[in-house]
């Protein structure tokens, strides 16, 4: 369309030019004594219009030549910026590479031409950010290379350019500093120093996920547990581990807390700190319920914790969210066992209601018996811990139950059972 419009200009000039030169008859005579010259008034514009051009020209090249030493220092100022990017732009391959001392040379040479561009009065845009990267760069290297006095003092050149403040992208390079650092102190497995760098980070900064993934890590090395566990919340909620590795972490954690309890006080405390998904994790139940039975705490309260993991377990089968593993279900079983001192009738009906509607669940059996037996209803847990027997495939379990058998087989004053019971026991 463009090109049309310009055929359409151009044919509108060459008429409007045939209209006026085609019969112009004017002329201009020019005296010049003792001559006359007449001169026809298309050639008068044709040398007015070259004489422009002529002149046009000539000042065009005096102002082309006059500015060559302005020219030339420019293009020596693109040579030594291109120079200076460069040289970083190889400090960062090199870094990559694995290449340290490479990297922190070509870093200190980018670092050399950006000085000496600013000495020579040349202001680069990106001088404050660029500057910033080539310290940082220089100090990767030197944290490579253990050189830890030379990796603080890039370091330190990088934070300390007041600069950077007054730039989106500066306070941002210095935040990346500031991460780095955290990263270095927790290679270094100097837990305090990450932490402080991250405190130093504003609210915002604190709570991405790389600064939450140091301080987790910060955390777990100083041994501050909760201050772990509440990072791998947040975390979790960001989403930031692969499938079921959060819960994992967190749960983790938490067994930590729960175990690290010196007292039936502090375990509560910590028991309520939990989230409610937690609570109902059959991992952190039945350890809590172990550690309060270790702490000689009030059973009811371990009870208490385990109840959904019981529901859980004694659930009809058809329910989705019902069922425990093997494995969990006979540590709930055991951690219940601790407490069977002190059990109460409601959770004695359901021990037995349970075992009543699963009568071949050996685990259900052998918790039943263990109940009536500390009831001392002798005859209902002989007849639950012989059955038990036959079906218990945890060695620990199996054990326990010939124990109680042959206590049983004493009580009534069978010696020849009580003798076969701990015979069996003692094989296994």
């Amino acid at each position: 369309m463009r090109a049309a419009l310009w055929l359409v200009a151009l044919f509108g000039v060459a008429v409007a030019v045939a209209l006026f030169a085609g019969n112009n008859q004017g002329l201009i005579t020019v005296f010049w004594p003792p001559y006359r010259v007449d001169l026809s008034l298309n050639l008068v514009v044709l040398l007015l219009l070259a004489a422009f051009v002529l002149i046009y020209a000539a000042l065009r090249a005096l102002a082309a030549l006059f500015d060559l030493p302005r020219q030339a220092k420019r293009w020596r100022m693109q040579q030594k910026e291109r120079t200076m990017h460069a040289a970083l732009m190889d400090a960062l391959s090199y870094l990559l590479a694995g290449r340290f001392i490479r990297a922190r040379k070509s870093a200190q040479a980018a670092l050399s031409q950006e000085k000496a561009l600013g000495a020579s009065g040349v202001k680069l845009v990106n001088a404050v950010q660029l500057r910033a990267l080539s310290h940082l760069v220089a100090a990767e290297s030197a944290q490579a290379l253990q050189d830890k006095a030379g990796r603080d003092e890039h370091l330190r050149q990088a934070l300390e350019d007041p600069s950077q403040r007054h730039t989106a992208l500066g306070q941002e390079t210095r935040e990346g500093a500031q991460l780095r650092a955290a990263r270095w102190a927790l290679d270094d497995r100097d837990a305090p120093a990450a932490l402080a760098w991250l405190d130093e980070l504003p609210q915002g900064v604190a709570r991405r996920t790389l600064a939450l993934r140091v301080k987790l890590k910060a955390a777990r090395l100083a041994r501050q547990t909760v201050d772990a566990l509440e990072t791998a919340r947040l975390l979790a909620k960001h989403r930031a581990f692969p499938g079921d590795a959060a819960q994992s972490i967190v749960r983790g954690l938490a067994t930590e807390l729960i175990n690290g309890a010196y007292d039936t006080a502090q375990l509560l405390r910590v028991w309520n700190s939990l989230e409610n998904v937690e609570r109902v994790t059959p991992e952190l139940a039945i350890e809590a319920a172990q550690r309060m039975a270790a702490l000689q705490g009030d059973a009811n309260i371990a009870r208490a914790w385990l109840l959904p993991v019981w529901e859980r377990m004694v659930a009809p089968h058809g329910d989705p969210s019902a069922g425990l593993g093997d494995y969990q279900s006979i540590k709930l079983v055991r951690a219940l066992e601790l407490g069977l001192e002190s059990l109460d009738a409601p959770w004695l009906a359901r021990i037995e209601a349970a075992q009543q509607r699963n009568p071949r669940d050996a685990r259900l059996q052998y918790l039943a018996g263990m109940a009536c037996m500390k009831r001392q209803l002798w005859g209902k847990a002989q007849l639950l811990l012989a059955q038990a027997v036959m079906g218990l495939q945890d060695a620990g379990l199996h054990r326990n139950a010939w124990c109680a058998l042959a206590q049983l087989a004493e009580q009534r004053g069978d010696d020849a059972a009580a003798a076969q019971a701990w015979k069996r026991a003692a094989q296994l």
